[in-house]
């Protein structure tokens, strides 16, 4: 059997013969024709026929739909540096921070120029003199009640207040005097000044118990001059007073009296 691919060479031929026919009818008519005779290939049989006219091209067509979006590319590389722009304006002033620690003292400056001249103080004491007694030997008795106690020796001076006795002392000039005492004695007891034999009730001191000194300190207004004052075991006390020897030690120990005129 024949392959079924196989053309009789005997087609070809008629084939040619008719195109043959077909150019000489075109030349009679007027027909451009093409310059060169279509050629009878022998060796397959295939005859080439005339080309074809140069086709113009028909009109384009309307675009597609979109397609998708393709996947992302790939991170491109960084770009070169900017130049720097201008600078901004200055921001607001911000909130005031905490108060820092105190610094480091810095060292000390010069000294100052003196200041004026302060106001005059007030007047000191316009006189005073001190009294005083040792035990032993002074008061080697004991001061019964309404009797003075004894300060026989001097301490400094300074005017005219004086004694008059071992045991009272004379205010010469009218006026107010501080009067301080300390008497160290055995016995619970109290003492008071005497002004002009009255005792001033304000001026009492005393303790209870104990072996300590009796001090008192009061402000004596005299209304006449050369008045006196001495220090008393008040009257109607029951206990006489023993003035301490030797208190705390071994030396005689002092009782004294101190009066200073102010006004």
């Amino acid at each position: 059997m024949r392959d079924r691919n196989y053309l009789n060479p005997s087609i070809f031929a008629v084939l040619a013969l008719l195109l043959i026919l077909v150019g000489s009818v075109a030349s009679s008519t007027g027909a451009p024709s093409s310059s060169k005779t279509p050629q009878l290939t022998t060796a397959d049989g295939i005859v080439n026929g005339p080309a074809a006219p140069k086709s113009t091209g028909g009109p384009q067509g309307a675009p597609g739909p979109r397609g998708k979006r393709g996947p992302r590319g790939p991170r491109g590389r960084t770009g070169a540096r900017g130049r720097t722009g201008s600078q901004g304006r200055d921001g607001d002033t911000g909130a005031q921070g905490p108060i820092g620690a105190n610094g480091v003292g810095g060292p000390a400056g010069p000294q100052g120029v003196a200041g004026a001249t302060g106001a005059a103080g007030p007047a000191g004491p316009a006189e005073f003199a001190q009294f005083f007694a040792l035990m032993p030997p002074d008061n080697a008795a004991t001061v019964a009640p309404g009797t003075a106690v004894a300060f026989p020796q001097d301490g400094p001076v300074d005017g005219s207040i004086a004694r008059t006795g071992v045991d009272t002392f004379n205010l010469p000039v009218v006026g107010t005097y501080r009067i301080s005492f300390t008497v160290p004695v055995t016995e619970a007891g109290q003492l008071i000044l005497s002004l002009n034999g009255a005792d001033l009730a304000y001026t009492v001191a005393g303790r209870a118990t104990g072996t300590s000194a009796i001090e008192g300190e009061s402000l004596v207004t005299t209304t006449s001059a050369n008045s006196t004052i001495s220090v008393l075991n008040p009257a109607g006390n029951p206990t006489a007073l023993t003035i301490t020897p030797l208190a705390g030690g071994t030396r005689p120990v002092s009782a004294s009296i101190i009066i200073e005129r102010i006004r």
